[in-house]
């Protein structure tokens, strides 16, 4: 086999919020098989595991920081408010409002060793954010990480819109919630894994909330743009974990979350290492 490389491996990793959470198992199993991506491509909480994985975090690294950092509601809302949110001038600043600021929430959770830009990572990292002004998808490579991660994951009403230079910046499910077209750059093996949910993973409510309506809402509209990502940018390697039945914003069960993408883990490996095998094959012809 000599003068034969492994492949490149480009992974998108979806948005999804909490149910985002699913994608720690296929980080691990990669891992586990001893295969790195040469690119992540990452939309929302696709991009703040990212940057976890690809600052050199393991798998299973992400999954012990999650349980400990997320394991309950007192826990999630000690640590926002334990930051800059803990005094009232920073819930309310700029007008009367309960949005909470991306950069701080990221700064709370995110592990201190977390290298503080893009240059510093072990892994090339694509995120994507929406410029509201534009309406453009906006992937920043480059520069602070932090900011680039926060305007990825600010939802809309949740969050404040993240300035960033001359741009305003929201979440990058709005324009692109699985980014095949990113990682799908001078790779062999496309793997994107999709945790956006589908309507069989929703539960059957007789008087949905305001909440549930809107994040609803916007889970069938990333629904279709995913289908269109898809279609121009078929993956070698998709996954869809069932995210049933939780909801979009419960972090404080992600142990459930997680495990119930451990179901998909094995049969990942397999897509994954008979992609790899093809691969192989491949290239030993040629050669």
């Amino acid at each position: 086999m000599t003068g034969i490389s492994g492949p490149r491996i480009g992974v998108a990793l979806g948005g999804g919020a909490a149910r985002g959470l699913t994608h720690i198992p296929f980080i691990e199993a990669m891992d586990e098989m001893g295969l790195k991506p040469t690119i992540i491509a990452g939309t929302s909480i696709g991009a703040l595991l990212g940057a976890g994985w690809a600052g050199g975090l393991s798998g299973s690294d992400i999954r012990e920081y999650a349980y400990d950092y997320l394991g309950s509601m007192r826990t999630i809302v000690g640590r926002i408010w334990s930051t800059r949110l803990r005094n009232f001038s920073s819930a309310f600043r700029n007008g009367l409002s309960m949005q909470l600021d991306a950069v701080e929430v990221i700064e709370s959770f995110v592990p201190e060793s977390l290298p503080k830009t893009f240059a510093e990572l072990e892994i090339p990292l694509h995120t994507v954010a929406t410029d509201f002004r534009s309406w453009h998808q906006v992937v920043f490579r480059d520069g602070e990480l932090v900011p680039a991660i926060a305007a990825s994951i600010a939802i809309p009403s949740f969050f404040r819109p993240v300035p960033l230079g001359d741009r305003l910046l929201i979440d990058g499910n709005v324009v692109n919630p699985l980014p095949l077209d990113v990682a799908s750059r001078d790779v062999d093996i496309l793997v994107g894994v999709d945790v956006n949910g589908s309507p069989n993973d929703a539960e059957l409510k007789e008087s949905p909330s305001l909440i549930d309506v809107g994040l609803g809402s916007a889970q069938i509209m990333m629904h279709g743009l995913i289908a269109h990502s898809l279609a121009a940018f078929p993956p070698d390697i998709y996954v869809r974990p069932q995210v049933k039945p939780f909801g979009a914003m419960e972090f404080w069960r992600v142990k459930e979350i997680v495990e119930s993408g451990d179901k998909d883990k094995e049969r990942f490996k397999r897509m994954l290492a008979k992609a790899v095998e093809g691969f192989i094959v491949g290239q030993q012809k040629i050669s």
